[in-house]
C-alpha cells in the first residue's frame, strides 16, 4: 500500500505533465502557430 506522500507526489507529477501537454496543444495548434511564427518570416523579408 502506498503512503499519502507517494500519492501526493504522483498526483503533482501527473498534474504537471497535464499542464505541459495542455500548453503544447495550445501553443502549437496550426492557427496560433501561424500567427506566432509570422513575425519571424516578416523580419527576414527585405524592405
Amino acid at each position: 500500500m502506498m503512503s499519502v506522500n507517494a500519492w501526493l507526489y504522483f498526483g503533482f507529477t501527473a498534474l504537471l505533465a497535464l499542464v505541459l501537454a495542455g500548453l503544447m496543444v495550445y501553443l502549437y495548434r496550426s492557427k496560433r502557430k501561424d500567427r506566432v511564427e509570422s513575425p519571424k518570416y516578416r523580419m527576414m523579408d527585405e524592405d
